[in-house]
């Protein structure tokens, strides 16, 4: 997984982002800009879900918690986790699962 680019946070208010342009140009790196063709992959992508081939909870970075350990997953996420939190307050998902 490629990482992140952000702005430090006194920028991201403003949507600034500063970048070093020589040490990008002496590593041959990319920038793109424009839309992604989501139409061209949307139902390869939305079959491969629906029909379990694709561990949609992996790729997204997925952790399931309980109602209790919502602070600490709130802190993970302040502290910019790479990571989502989905609760689980009645322990529904585990008897899915």
């Amino acid at each position: 997984m490629s990482p992140t680019i952000r702005a430090p946070r006194k920028r991201r208010p403003r949507g600034n982002l500063s970048l070093r342009l020589g040490l990008g140009w002496a590593k041959s790196n990319e920038l793109h800009t424009g839309q992604t063709p989501v139409l061209k992959y949307n139902r390869q992508l939305m079959q491969a879900i629906l029909w379990d081939k694709l561990p949609i909870a992996e790729v997204v970075n997925v952790k399931v918690i309980k109602l209790d350990q919502a602070p600490e997953g709130y802190k993970n996420f302040d502290a910019d986790t790479a990571s989502k939190f989905v609760l689980d307050p009645h322990n529904q998902l585990a008897k899915a699962a």
